[in-house]
């Protein structure tokens, strides 16, 4: 049996990137696996290619009435929610002073408010079905100071902060329900890649240039696997570097 065997999982963000790596391996534990992004395309694709109990539905995290109508759909069909894995986010290049407000508030409302609707009617459920693992993604963005994604940042540590409030309040509640963080360095996905040829002028579709040492997807889901199953019991309220010491040397983005 695999290490998620029956159990029913949310991973948002899912069409690409840590979230794809996030659903596949869930799957192949032995889950319910219920994609969402706004990449209809590759969110169809990838839910077919992981075929058996994998689904994709369409969810702007940013949107409340989104959040409760996906959750109820299916806690109705499902019976109960056992994980949840908030891990939609974007971001923009820009320091204090050149991130714009409207981007500024389109990175927190994508990150920050759709992991707290997320957390929020996810505890909602899993109450009632006597608990289960929330996974927000954070970022070692949210520990280290990095002054060229300014509002990535201050979203990532809302989350953290967010995460540790999730855990205390179910925890003193004996709701059965826990809550980490998980906080990766540079992993290879479009998202970085993105960010990589914006920093050196490059078009979308160039390839990019020398750059320092990447995780992989896979690096991340084996974390976030095991924060979602009963391995980790006894963890709550954590957050977890996974970062290959990068956040505790100097100068780790050179």
């Amino acid at each position: 049996m695999g290490r998620l065997a029956g159990k029913i999982a949310i991973v948002t963000g899912a069409a690409k990137g840590l979230g794809e790596a996030d659903a596949r391996m869930f799957a192949r534990e032995g889950a319910t696996v219920i994609l969402t992004d706004v990449d209809r395309t590759n969110g169809e694709r990838i839910a077919a290619e992981i075929g058996g109990k994998a689904e994709f539905h369409y969810q702007d995290v940013r949107h409340e009435a989104e959040w409760k109508a996906l959750i109820d759909d299916v806690v109705a069909r499902h019976g109960r929610l056992d994980i949840l894995v908030n891990n939609a986010g974007v971001v923009t290049v820009g320091n204090i002073e050149t991130q714009t407000a409207d981007d500024y508030r389109f990175i927190m409302a994508v990150s920050a408010d759709g992991t707290f609707f997320g957390c929020k009617y996810a505890v909602l459920a899993m109450k009632e079905t006597g608990g289960g693992s929330i996974v927000n993604m954070a970022s070692i963005a949210s520990i280290v100071g990095e002054p060229n994604v300014a509002a990535y940042c201050g979203a990532k540590g809302a989350i953290e902060a967010l995460t540790r409030s999730v855990a205390v309040h179910c925890a003193q509640q004996k709701y059965g329900i826990r809550c980490n963080s998980v906080h990766p360095a540079g992993i290879l996905t479009p998202m970085v890649e993105a960010v990589m040829r914006t920093a050196q002028g490059l078009p979308d579709d160039a390839p990019i240039g020398p750059v320092p040492s990447l995780g992989e997807p896979d690096d991340i889901a084996n974390t976030v696997l095991f924060l979602a199953s009963d391995e980790s019991k006894f963890i709550n309220g954590a957050a977890i570097r996974v970062d290959s010491a990068k956040s505790v040397v100097e100068g780790h983005f050179g």
